[in-house]
């Protein structure tokens, strides 16, 4: 095994409906396996002068072998890169970071969303040893994965975390033998932060394409749309060539179509949902509660075809 001696993560957030301060999941285990854990605001000089300068001399005072860092969320200074003695076979590894993307391919912050929503057929992690770039140093090792139809942006997260796990434990049992090999400079591309703005569905896009971007945003931003003054939360779909089936021409408006179903006690009427563009059909259901947004809790179709839908 490897003494943790010191583990970093983000100070605790308001969260849920009482904005009750709450640990990250990270912080909650490593005080239950009993590692030290410390949650700077920020590691820049600059922004916490006393508080960044103080952690850097604490992290130095580990003598570390190894700074692993995976999804942080704060720029690290060089002295926070360069505080471990480092590994590897020229001993010039001294930050290792998990990135969940198959570098140089969607370096920065949302990798695994936006690879689902561009399509690739796969994906995977890279360790890469740090620099003041953004995902631009030199790859130590990667394991791959392919994207499945059905892989949301949490699923793909919960798998591509083990797999880091897994390939950071296995590199470690060759530390010394580890070399670094440059990122092409082919292929390049950078994933941007998830914004709420992009949750709002273009009709103009294609199924495919609208299917895609559901399963990246789930579960942040997600994906919705406006009938009228309510709004239509997108919870599961998928797109289709269908070749059989009963089809119709799309009205210009959505309409809503009054059928009762006995698809759970929370949906009271089904709502046949018609973009005026016609490539794409949503069958959902409505929350009685008035109260609340309208939800599509069964499973929806969004059936690609120039200008037809199916209502099956």
């Amino acid at each position: 095994g490897h003494e943790i001696p010191l583990v970093l993560t983000q100070p605790d957030r308001p969260s849920g409906r009482g904005m009750k301060l709450t640990p990250s999941p990270v912080k909650v285990l490593a005080q239950k396996l009993g590692i030290e854990v410390a949650t700077p605001f920020t590691l820049s000089l600059k922004k916490d002068p006393d508080g960044a300068a103080a952690m850097h001399a604490r992290l130095k005072s580990l003598n570390a072998d190894l700074l692993v860092v995976a999804a942080y969320g704060l720029i690290l200074p060089l002295p926070v890169l360069d505080c471990a003695k480092g590994i590897g076979k020229f001993g010039d590894i001294k930050a290792l970071n998990i990135h969940a993307s198959l570098l140089p391919r969607w370096r920065g912050a949302a990798p695994i969303a936006r690879a689902i929503e561009a399509g690739d057929a796969e994906t995977g992690v890279t360790l890469m040893k740090m620099e003041l770039g953004l995902d631009t140093g030199p790859m130590v090792a990667e394991a791959r994965t392919p994207i499945l139809a059905e892989d949301t942006t949490a699923t793909l997260t919960e798998r591509l975390a083990s797999m880091g796990a897994n390939l950071l434990v296995q590199s470690l049992q060759h530390a010394n033998e580890l070399i670094c090999t440059p990122q092409p400079d082919e292929g390049v591309l950078y994933a941007e932060k998830l914004l709420k703005s992009e949750k709002r569905i273009q009709w103009s896009d294609s199924a495919s394409v609208i299917a895609r971007r559901l399963r990246a945003f789930t579960p942040f931003p997600g994906l919705e749309f406006h009938r009228g003054a309510d709004v239509v939360k997108v919870w599961s779909a998928t797109a289709e060539d269908a070749d059989t089936g009963l089809w119709i021409r799309p009205p210009i408006n959505i309409r809503l179509t009054k059928q009762q179903t006995d698809c759970n006690s929370h949906c009271s009427s089904l709502l046949n949902l018609l973009p005026r563009f016609g490539d794409v059909c949503l069958k959902a259901y409505r929350s009685p509660l008035r109260s609340k947004p309208f939800q599509l809790d069964c499973l929806h179709k969004l059936v690609q075809r120039s200008n037809r839908l199916s209502t099956t």
